[in-house]
């Protein structure tokens, strides 16, 4: 409670300046702003000006309505509208104490009378924008996203990490739920990574980062949300972008992408299509030292092993929208993606004896192959019952996964250089998973300046693992019971909230408030050497937010905000099923399907000055946390997932940008994590502590002639997470754009310059054993894209769309 007190004490601090405000008039000034065709215009900038003093600033909304809330003095105002290519507008306003509200008259605003020939104005976006209960990332702004990956935009973004394994972390906090546009990516793990690889980072347009989402989001992630947004332009006319994107590295892979958007009257149609080859590998090297009991060495396993992935896949998103009327709209999206990857890998393992002599070793040669086949369909339905009044907003999804793997490991044994013996295993891996999901909100304004928010949702998740494995002897196939299965899994879950905000002058206030109920069943059905097994669970939890932010001046150059939340992680749902996997003759992952929710609570305090510097500080625990265990048994290396009892993250950090001179622009982040997790384990009780830090930094510099130079790197210190001991690492990443038309951008980028992204690290708490391992990647790289836009020049407007498919995709496995 201590750690908790002084935040809380420091909020209170921040608020009493609300008191003492009594002489001032809290006044709401609304309106709409138009062109002279009626048309409404958004991303106008709204001052509001008493003599030669600046008191308050806004921006209009896409359907052209802006709002200045504040403490304002009574007496006369000036209210100036601008935005590029139209004539500034001015109006005066009264404040008086006896109007809480004041509405004006519709704004409209004339084109500029003139062509200004000499003169070109281009807005500029900020990389990183803070909002109340979340931080955007404009991920087009950085030079060296050009022609890569999801992935790699993410890596890039203040705050966020990504293992080796493709696990992804927030401010150091783990079980992070990926979203694409408000959708879940439904996949994790290394299937995650793929298919945040197979997603060009020229379709992305934001990131929203949420460490506490709100009520209105499912509880899912303890880590928070991420939500990707990709691009959806609303342009009257056809619009279409074509970005050509190709990766040189030890292999050369390709990214290309196409985006449409065709609005005529009240209907636009949208599409985003992608094409991308898979083409990478991984140099792994595990060393394994077992012991006696004594400590002193019993053998040792030195094992080498290079992964090809390869293959391609392609994804389509197409939709439409169907404006019903100004307060009425309905629409649909379809989405599909197709992937079909491969694997090459070859594995050399030396077993030396006590003495370190070598004794024997084994060549591996396996072979994997499949199809990732997905399909999904949502409609959606909105409706605003008055201006500015009550809102109703409905989705239903339906989404389904077809997933089938093909395996062969091949085994060579040698004995003093002789040859042993050798064997071959095949197996099939087939996978299903429905996912059912739909949502209710309505959102209602009430008098005082408050908003209630409420909404229910329902999900229901089918799937089906299946897993048969054959010994090959000779010409013959035996099954292997040991590895064959079949597991059965359904999930329901059913979710109300209310949520509640409002504007006290100075001071904003966000509570909400989320009941879920989760009801569970497993089964995994016997074989000839196996029996049937099942499991069912059936649980209730609450889940509150709450988000209070405070402006210290009228010119919100000094705010303070905190945000409190409590989250759950879901397994995932082919964790639970007990599937014993081969990597290679020693080396296998495992199921478990006791893993219990992880549950989390999480504090954070921030101050925000002018927008471009947050300092902040989190403290979050948890209970449960899902975390990848090693153990080794009979030799034999076993990568299990499993609960980690209690984990305590104490989070500070920093976030600044600015622009010094009109040429260049700086951005920075930097992490310092303090972690303490405690468990029961199978050596006995696990007890780690870890102190490290996370840095990023970018400079971009405008040059003649239409030319951009960036530079931008990260560097992590050695860290601690449960068994494992990770070093530290980083990389340095340079890139350069040319515009060579206002429909045409090249850019050429060099990432990790210096190739010092490496994994590598130790294991602890294992049986009698040490373990130590180094996996080489192709992070450096060279990379050309070009992107091209045909149609209006108009910058694309954002989808907003909100579905019903919420956490349940984040939990599928390959």
């Amino acid at each position: 409670m201590r750690t908790l007190l002084l935040p809380l004490l420091a909020i209170g601090a921040c608020f009493v300046p609300t008191l003492l405000s009594a002489q001032k008039i809290n006044t709401t000034i609304t309106g709409k702003i138009t062109d002279p065709q009626q048309h409404p215009v958004s991303a106008a900038t709204v001052a509001l000006t008493k003599g030669d003093q600046t008191v308050k600033l806004a921006i209009s909304e896409n359907d052209g309505s802006y709002r200045v809330t504040g403490l304002f003095d009574p007496g006369a105002y000036t209210l100036t509208v601008t935005i590029v290519g139209m004539q500034k507008a001015e109006r005066t306003v009264s404040v008086d104490p006896a109007k809480k509200e004041i509405l004006l008259p519709v704004i409209v605003l004339e084109p500029q009378s003139r062509a200004l020939k000499e003169v070109a104005v281009a807005a500029k976006k900020n990389y990183i924008e803070q909002k109340i209960d979340r931080t955007v990332v404009n991920a087009d702004v950085l030079i060296s996203n050009a022609g890569t990956s999801a992935l790699e935009v993410l890596e890039k973004a203040p705050g966020v990490m990504v293992d080796a394994n493709g696990a992804i972390s927030l401010k150091g906090a783990k079980g992070v739920a990926i979203y694409i546009d408000d959708k879940p990516s439904y996949l994790s793990g290394i299937d995650l990574q793929n298919y945040l690889r197979s997603l060009p980072a020229s379709l992305i347009s934001q990131l929203e980062i949420m460490s506490n989402p709100p009520a209105r989001y499912d509880a899912a992630g303890n880590g928070g949300i991420i939500n990707i947004k990709t691009i959806k332009r609303t342009t009257r006319g056809f619009n279409m972008g074509i970005n050509l994107g190709t990766r040189v590295a030890r292999y050369t892979l390709f990214n290309e992408s196409m985006d449409l958007n065709y609005r005529i009257n009240k209907v636009n149609l949208f599409a985003n299509l992608a094409y991308g080859t898979r083409n990478s590998y991984n140099d792994i090297n595990i060393f394994r030292r077992y012991k006696n009991e004594d400590g002193s060495t019993k053998g040792i396993l030195d094992q080498q092993s290079f992964l090809h992935r390869m293959g391609y896949g392609f994804k389509a998103v197409a939709g439409a929208d169907y404006y019903v009327s100004s307060n009425t709209t309905i629409g649909v999206r379809f989405d599909g993606l197709l992937r079909l990857p491969k694997e090459d890998k070859t594995s050399n393992g030396t077993i030396f004896d006590q003495h370190g002599a070598p004794d024997s070793a084994i060549i591996s040669g396996n072979q994997e192959s499949g199809r990732f086949r997905n399909g999904g369909i949502n409609l959606n339905f909105r409706h605003e019952f008055r201006k500015d009044g009550p809102t109703l907003d409905a989705n239903a999804d339906y989404l389904n996964y077809d997933v089938r793997g093909n395996q062969h490991f091949g085994n060579r044994m040698y004995v003093k250089d002789q040859f042993y013996a050798a064997d071959s295993l095949t197996g099939v891996t087939p996978t299903t998973i429905n996912i059912f999901t739909a949502n209710i909100n309505y959102s209602h304004p009430l008098k005082g300046n408050w908003n209630l928010a409420t909404g229910a949702k329902y999900s229901a998740t089918n799937t089906s693992n299946a897993a048969s494995y054959f010994n090959i002897v000779g010409a013959q196939s035996y099954p292997d019971f040991d590895k064959t299965n079949h597991f059965l899994y359904k999930e329901s879950i059913k979710a109300a909230y209310i949520n509640a905000n409002k504007e006290f002058g100075r001071l904003a206030v966000q509570v909400g408030l989320r009941l879920e109920n989760t009801e569970v069943h497993g089964h995994q059905l016997g074989n000839e050497q196996k029996r049937d097994s099942s499991f069912a669970r059936n649980y209730t939890n609450l889940f509150p937010t709450l988000f209070l932010l405070y402006k210290l001046d009228s010119l919100e150059h000094h705010q303070m905000k905190f945000n409190f939340g409590r989250r759950i992680d879901r397994p995932y749902y082919q964790d639970m099923n007990p599937f014993i996997s081969p990597f290679d003759k020693y080396t296998y992952y495992v199921g478990n399907p006791y893993l219990q929710p992880s549950f989390s609570s999480r504090f954070e305090l921030s101050y925000i000055f002018r927008n471009w510097l947050t300092i902040s500080t989190g403290y979050t625990k948890a209970k449960d946390e899902v975390n990848e265990t090693i153990e080794i048994t009979d030799n034999k290396y076993y990568s299990k997932p499993g609960n980690i009892g209690e984990t305590t993250l104490l989070n500070l950090g920093i976030d600044a940008s600015g622009s010094p001179y009109s040429w260049l622009s700086l951005q920075a982040s930097g992490q310092l994590n303090f972690v303490h997790a405690v468990s029961d384990f199978y050596t006995g009780r696990l007890d780690t502590r870890s102190n490290y830090v996370h840095v990023q930094g970018l400079a971009q510099f405008k040059l003649k002639k239409d030319w951009q130079l960036q530079l931008d790197g990260y560097y992590q210190s050695k860290l601690t997470s449960a068994q494992f001991v990770i070093a530290g690492r980083g990389r340095v990443n340079l890139g350069v754009a040319k515009k060579l038309s206002q429909a045409a951008t090249i850019k050429l980028s060099v990432n990790d310059v210096f190739f010092t992204n490496i994994s590598k690290g130790a294991i602890n708490n294992l049986h009698l054993a040490d373990a130590s391992f180094r996996t080489l990647s192709d992070s450096r790289a060279v990379q050309l894209a070009l992107s091209i836009r045909l149609g209006k020049k108009i910058e694309g407007q954002k989808s907003e769309r909100t579905t019903s498919a919420d956490s349940e995709q984040n939990r599928v496995k390959y």
